[in-house]
């Protein structure tokens, strides 16, 4: 079956809540197969620009919602109910060789990896800890040599048994914790449910066809980069799954889902850093079409600026300061604005500054800042 990026982009929209809201905040994250919340304000904004009247603090707020180590080793805030899906994935591909490890001479042994997880489960299985507070009782339980100062950071180096944090949360015995004033907390994601890690192929499989129904159609090389894994180990899940042709190229959707509607995705759209749509969809030379591929993207990979959507694809980027209880918005669009999209935009505009708290300012101009400014 042949299909056209324009159906295409319209179920993207309507799936992502792009074109109509989300009712929870868990359904708009399980929708994006995870928010991107490594910057927080970012994360927080990419939920609930989905949800009718959701803000910061609604987000934050919802205990349906944990916040951990997700796709690509970057933390993410996903569904609590989604742990044994995600902890069976994602701990299966990181015990593949090669898969996430440092460089020789710091990398740590596979022994001492189980020691420092086992530890930071049990250490964080009655308390939430600071990284400070998490270094003691990792050490206390493993050793010394945990604490060696090896992995390169700001400023000098973190301790040695901190190359496991991520592998800890894929194993599912870490996840952020509340916030200790300015310092961020670890906890144990069995405190607030127990559940056990989904059997690996059956997890993989699941995470499959979840990114196919939200992203798809797509390819194995897609589903592999935005997954961080090799094509070579997701390409068996493929295998039997329905083939469309899209520009060409053959790419694969989730079973039965032949959807794809005759409309066209229409409106304006300001998305944040590294919000799913734009990290996830491919391919990326049709979704940053034009002068948008080099404006927005860092040599194809998407994420490093907020995007401006015009009719679902990419036509511009914008910038954000708060000043006081201001939020000025400089929006630069590579795209023509008529009075009706302009229309569009000062109401995104209002939506982003009521999530924050703010009043808004919009200026159309270029964007003067650089990537994650």
């Amino acid at each position: 079956m042949e299909i056209t990026w324009t159906a295409v982009v319209a179920r993207r929209m309507r799936r992502h809540f792009l074109t109509e809201a989300a009712e929870t905040p868990v359904d708009a994250v399980r929708a994006m197969c995870g928010a991107h919340a490594q910057i927080a304000a970012a994360g927080d904004v990419s939920v609930a620009v989905r949800v009718d009247g959701a803000n910061r603090e609604s987000v934050q707020g919802d205990e349906g919602l944990v916040k951990t180590f997700g796709p690509r080793g970057t933390v993410h805030l996903l569904p609590l109910d989604d742990l044994p899906m995600w902890t069976g994935a994602l701990s299966a591909l990181s015990a593949l060789p090669g898969g996430g490890q440092h460089p020789e001479p710091i990398r740590m042994t596979p022994d001492e990896l189980d020691q420092v997880v086992a530890a930071i489960g049990e250490a964080l299985a009655d308390a939430d800890l600071t990284v400070d507070e998490l270094t003691e009782e990792v050490v206390r339980r493993t050793g010394e040599w945990a604490r060696t100062p090896t992995i390169p950071a700001f400023q000098g180096a973190w301790a040695r048994w901190r190359q496991a944090v991520y592998l800890a949360a894929h194993a599912g015995v870490l996840c952020h914790g509340p916030m200790r004033g300015r310092l961020t907390t670890y906890s144990n994601p069995h405190r607030l449910r127990p559940f056990e890690p989904m059997p690996a192929e059956k997890a993989l499989t699941e995470l499959l066809h979840r990114y196919l129904y939200s992203y798809g159609p797509a390819t194995p090389q897609q589903f592999a980069r935005w997954l961080k894994a090799t094509p070579t180990t997701v390409k068996p899940y493929f295998d039997d799954l329905p083939q469309v042709v899209l520009n060409g190229q053959t790419a694969w959707a989730a079973p039965g889902d032949d959807e794809f509607p005759d409309d066209r995705a229409d409106g304006v759209r300001l998305l944040p850093y590294f919000d799913a749509y734009g990290v996830g969809s491919y391919p990326r030379e049709l979704l940053f079409p034009g002068k948008a591929f080099e404006r927005a993207t860092a040599r194809g990979q998407a994420g490093n600026y907020p995007l401006l959507l015009v009719d679902g694809v990419v036509a511009g980027v914008w910038h954000q300061k708060k000043t006081g209880r201001k939020l000025h918005v400089t929006v630069e669009a590579l795209t023509p604005l008529n009075r009706r999209r302009r229309t569009l935009l000062d109401a995104e505009v209002d939506r982003l500054a009521a999530i924050l708290g703010c009043a808004p300012s919009l200026t159309l101009g270029d964007v003067t800042v650089g990537p994650h400014a």
